[in-house]
């Protein structure tokens, strides 16, 4: 059986993580309604803007999409969101817009674009020892190239939420819960395969 993982493609830096995918060899879809999450085995949620990502998948045009999306999300269906994508999973949001469509699904507390402006993006490398469990021998232990980009933050999670990832002032940002990933940073913005990787190996069941 081919698997395929759905990308979330309403708004925002969707066709990187197509292209990221593309690279790893993994077939993908790109989601604009309700009708193409049929027969996913996963989902991205790409970075973008949350509040506009929340307003079209609620709406008819995309056939109310977002109830869809929690139901699926509900049912075990693998998703990872990143930057925005994060915004949207989390179950409380901190300096939100008021009424924001949201999935709610993942037991975190997450504060927008707590790292300024995007002129104020910036790469950092950042320790993710979960990635040594899909990394080849070379680079078990090397850390990753994380892009911020007026990017949210944990600032609370539950007690079955995993931190994968913090930066060095206790900040966390990257976390999973079961089926549901998170991270503040972009990995599809960088040539290192390894976060979607991680995520693929979810979706298998591998991790």
């Amino acid at each position: 059986m081919i698997m395929i993982i759905g990308v979330l493609a309403l708004q925002g830096a969707f066709t990187e993580h197509v292209g990221m995918l593309a690279r790893l060899g993994v077939p993908s879809r790109e989601v604009r309604t309700k009708q193409d999450l049929a027969g996913l085995d996963g989902l991205i949620i790409p970075g973008g803007e949350s509040t506009a990502v929340g307003k079209l998948a609620s709406s008819g045009h995309s056939g109310y999409l977002l109830d869809e999306l929690r139901m699926v999300a509900q049912e075990g269906l693998a998703i990872y969101g990143t930057c925005a994508g994060m915004v949207l999973l989390a179950r409380d949001v901190l300096d939100g817009v008021e009424g924001q469509p949201r999935l709610a699904v993942m037991d975190i507390t997450v504060r927008r674009n707590v790292f300024g402006r995007q002129i104020d993006s910036f790469l950092i490398p950042i320790s993710i020892p979960a990635l040594d469990m899909i990394s080849e021998t070379s680079e078990k232990g090397l850390p990753f190239p994380a892009v911020f980009i007026r990017a949210p933050r944990i600032e609370k999670a539950g007690e079955d939420v995993d931190t994968l990832a913090m930066l060095d002032d206790g900040t966390i940002v990257a976390a999973r819960q079961d089926n549901t990933l998170v991270s503040s940073f972009h990995p599809e913005l960088t040539d290192d395969t390894r976060f979607h990787e991680y995520f693929v190996a979810m979706v298998t069941g591998r991790v």
